[in-house]
């Protein structure tokens, strides 16, 4: 391929985008067809998870929260692509990723004793169609493609969304996934949410392709960037991957550029060692909430009350979901051991009357 054939190619992704950073419509033939109410609940859902988000932080730095990953500025990538989901469609997320699977049924304070290490955050409820946060980075992907296949010979009209980060496509797990769902137009939706960087690797370093999206080529199958500031691109984007995936048409890679504002994880990670002020400015400027917020107040649908109660509705939940999960029974070793395996291996077993021995069981 010549070097111009590969510029051609690269400028077909160009950014989709319906708001701008003013809350400015820019595409108004691609407005998606979202009731007032809908618009509203969208908005609601992304100021929800800010403040939830906000305490979260707050939680962990008191240690009464473990492992924690912020997302603060990719709430657009996350909650309204997840809002194109239909509630018995299947959700792989990532660790960072707990917004969409809370939105998807999974209750708060199960997120709460996940993030705690607790048996009880991995029992996710029988009517929420979702396994838990990957670890592994990647492997999520090739689930999907294998909870898509399982969807399409049951003859459901549901799909398998993951969401993995940019990191992640530099996993093997990636394209092998891409690649197998391409061949059996796997009823699946992968978003790649390029927050720029994994951990504290820059995207460009990653890969040399001038996006991430262009990367569905290699698979056979559609790709496109979107503005993963702009919650209504990204609906618009995760529910027409939806559509195609249902009607037949094959699997999409969704490339939402986004931001997250604060470090990876909680444990440790210090952004200002690997990304400038200048850059997170730049990026505060584009934030989702701001952008959507001007949107609606310009229709009359969002107010300052609107605002006060979505936050005093938020704190509220999350106080009584902390409650919860503190009421929840002690973990001790032989409740990891005991969940282990549905038939406990000779070696469990083992393990397991040592340490009730010593919990004088």
């Amino acid at each position: 391929m010549s070097a111009k054939n590969l510029e051609q190619i690269e400028d077909h992704f160009q950014t989709f985008q319906i708001l701008d950073e003013q809350g400015h419509v820019v595409n108004e033939q691609a407005m998606p067809q979202l009731e007032d109410e809908k618009l509203k609940e969208l908005m609601f859902r992304m100021v929800y998870t800010r403040i939830w988000d906000q305490r979260a932080l707050s939680l962990n730095r008191q240690g009464r929260l473990g492992f924690y990953a912020p997302v603060a500025g990719q709430e657009a990538s996350m909650l309204a692509s997840e809002f194109a989901m239909d509630r018995e469609d299947w959700l792989l997320p990532s660790y960072r990723d707990i917004p969409q699977l809370v939105w998807h049924g999974y209750p708060l304070d199960k997120a709460f004793l996940y993030s705690r290490g607790h048996f009880g955050g991995g029992q996710i409820p029988e009517d929420c169609c979702a396994v838990m946060p990957q670890i592994i980075i990647g492997a999520q992907c090739t689930q999907t493609t294998g909870i898509a296949l399982g969807l399409k010979k049951r003859g459901k009209k549901n799909v398998a969304f993951t969401y993995f980060g940019d990191g992640a496509t530099s996993q093997g797990d990636f394209y092998e996934a891409l690649n197998f769902a391409g061949v059996y137009k796997a009823p699946a939706v992968f978003i790649s949410q390029n927050n720029r960087f994994a951990i504290s690797v820059p995207v460009e370093k990653q890969t040399a392709a001038k996006t991430l999206a262009q990367k569905a080529l290699a698979a056979g199958i559609k790709g496109i960037q979107v503005d993963g500031m702009d919650p209504l691109a990204v609906y618009a984007a995760a529910k027409d991957a939806r559509d195609r995936a249902i009607g037949g048409d094959g699997p999409t890679l969704i490339e939402t550029l986004t931001y997250r504002y604060g470090p990876h994880t909680m444990a440790g990670d210090d952004p200002t060692r690997y990304r400038t002020k200048d850059l997170t400015s730049e990026w505060e400027k584009r934030d989702p909430l701001i952008r959507f917020r001007i949107f609606l107040q310009n229709l009359g649908l969002w107010t300052n009350e609107d605002e006060e109660q979505t936050v005093a509705k938020a704190k509220e939940d999350v106080a009584l979901a902390l409650k919860r999960a503190d009421e929840a029974p002690k973990q001790k070793v032989s409740d990891l051991l005991n969940n282990m395996y549905e038939k406990p291996t000779q070696s469990v077993r083992e393990q397991l009357a040592e340490y009730r021995e010593k919990e004088g069981k």
